[in-house]
């Protein structure tokens, strides 16, 4: 499979994204600078973290206007899988790409910890090699992860069942203490409707070696990978 992993002014995780799917996933993956008008052959995108044009005005407020997002939401819009991981997540929030909104956390602190996930649903291309309800533990590192939305979209979303990973505790309760940044419904991560477009701001590219301390986060991309592959057997079958 071909990737692109998009690179802004300010990224800081381009890089361990394309060593993830390079080097522990065995696929193709290459960055693509923010000013380029074409995504090439490519079967997804990633939007990674870091701080684009260094969160100015607000988090992922400048990058949503650079030449390359208007190449991802037409991929999007044709149905590509486009994964978006902390900065990259509130990109796709600016964009329109995603429902909701990223804002302050709630401790006016910036966090930088392991985490865990439980994964409310495996019926997304991104979360589909998970248990129902299997709990990752994945690190984070923003200050603005706070998931908001108004009721009527978040209603919305959970009638969709867009919601795909919440913060909880080891035991899987979903606590406050349990979220970093006091999310809506400890929201960690969620999909669009058509199911294609997801973010969230935990980083599964630093826990996908047992040699950083774990490999949860290989499961997200090992979802999307297997949902790649199904599409492409579907096509030529």
């Amino acid at each position: 499979m071909n990737f692109a992993v998009l690179q802004f002014p300010g990224s800081n995780c381009d890089q361990d994204c394309v060593h993830v799917l390079r080097n522990v996933m065995g696929h193709s993956a290459r960055l693509l600078w923010h000013k380029e008008n074409s995504l090439g052959d490519t079967d997804a995108v990633l939007v990674p973290g870091g701080f684009s044009y260094g969160d100015y005005l607000r988090t992922g407020a400048i990058a949503r206007f650079s030449p390359v997002m208007q190449a991802v939401q037409a991929f999007a819009a044709q149905g590509g899988p486009v994964l978006g991981i902390c900065n990259g997540f509130q990109i796709l929030c600016e964009a329109g790409l995603l429902p909701g909104a990223l804002i302050r956390n709630r401790s006016l602190q910036f966090r930088c910890e392991q985490v865990y996930l439980q994964t409310v649903t495996t019926a997304s291309p991104f979360t589909n090699r998970c248990r129902p309800g299997q709990i990752l533990r994945i690190p984070v590192a923003h200050g603005e992860g706070c998931f908001f939305a108004d009721a009527e979209t978040l209603a919305q979303m959970k009638a969709n069942d867009q919601v795909l990973w919440r913060y909880v505790t080891a035991q899987g309760e979903a606590t406050e203490m349990a979220s970093p940044n006091g999310s809506l419904e400890n929201i960690a991560g969620v999909c669009n409707a058509q199911r294609n477009v997801a973010g969230l701001m935990p980083h599964p590219e630093r826990a996908s070696e047992a040699i950083l301390g774990g490999a949860d986060g290989r499961l997200i991309f090992e979802s999307l990978i297997h949902s790649l592959e199904e599409k492409k057997s579907a096509r030529a079958a």
